[in-house]
């Protein structure tokens, strides 16, 4: 079982589009986004740097998927109303 709190975050990729995730450690997940440190999405390597726009405190993993599929399917504009 899995204790660790996860958030749900956006990020603004720098051709302004939104980007959701999820992590446990929040800060080493941005920078492997951004290409600091090996990991991070293809998307948002290629549509750098990002910036954190968003971040949404879970208690567990199953609870950030959840979430994370329920922004994911919003809008563009349901999405910056969380902003």
């Amino acid at each position: 079982m899995d204790n660790k709190s996860y958030f749900v975050y956006l990020l603004r990729c720098a051709n302004n589009s939104l980007y959701c995730g999820i992590s446990n450690n929040l800060a080493k997940r941005i920078r492997q986004h951004n290409g600091e440190i090996k990991g991070g999405a293809k998307y948002t390597q290629a549509h750098g740097p990002c910036t954190l726009v968003y971040k949404e405190l879970t208690g567990d993993k199953s609870s950030a998927l959840k979430r994370e599929y329920e922004i994911k399917n919003m809008s563009r504009t349901e999405k910056l109303k969380l902003l």
